[in-house]
């Protein structure tokens, strides 16, 4: 082949963005409707070869990997945009966890994947940037009134996440709808997170 008649770099990286992309969105379709899926299928869905495939994601679980830090960064993206700071904290507590079940129309997948091909500590690294943000809505109810003072932080974040955990797995067994489960979290956060009532009313006005 004679000098620069092959594609330019400019092209192969455009190639290989797409093909990445159409890999991954493949896969998405892909194992939220069969989760054991191998890659044989996926690289059919996404109309390429599986050596094109391997190339891009040379195990399962890598492409499985991919899949889950694109949907982490959605929520982020989808979290940063809710405005967090406005309003009484146990419902921006509703809007964020309203905004991690957005993910799940672009990304049902994650419904069934039943354990994340990662160890503990990579799992909570790719957690982080959405706990740091529940951390900062639950302190500044904390100190606001909004979310109860004598219950800790940590345990506030332990027990929205387990609701979260208990909507996605009424999801998973087809007990709930997803939007079954995004307007039970809505009702049940802040009857969770409140403080008493006389506790709300002896606060001091201003």
């Amino acid at each position: 082949m004679e000098p620069g008649s092959g594609p330019s770099p400019r092209r192969r990286r455009a190639d290989a963005i797409h093909n990445t992309q159409a890999i991954l969105d493949a896969a998405s379709a892909v194992l939220a409707e069969r989760p054991e899926a191998g890659l044989a299928v996926i690289a059919e869905t996404a109309g390429i070869s599986r050596k094109t495939l391997y190339a891009h994601f040379a195990s399962r679980d890598i492409l499985i990997n991919a899949l889950i830090e694109r949907a982490s960064a959605r929520v982020v993206a989808a979290i940063d945009a809710a405005d967090l700071d406005i309003g009484p904290a146990d419902a921006a507590l509703v809007r964020l966890l309203e905004a991690g079940w957005s993910s799940l129309d672009a990304d049902p997948f994650l419904l069934h994947l039943a354990t994340p091909p990662v160890s503990p500590d990579q799992d909570r690294d790719r957690h982080a940037p959405i706990l740091e943000r529940l951390r900062s809505v639950v302190e500044r109810g904390r100190r606001a009134g909004d979310i109860a003072a004598d219950l800790s932080t940590d345990w506030i974040l332990a027990a929205v996440l387990a609701l979260g955990h208990a909507a996605g797995e009424e999801v998973r067994a087809g007990r709930m709808t997803s939007g079954e489960a995004v307007e039970t979290l809505r009702v049940s956060i802040p009857r969770l997170v409140r403080p008493a009532r006389s506790t709300r009313a002896a606060r001091p006005a201003g």
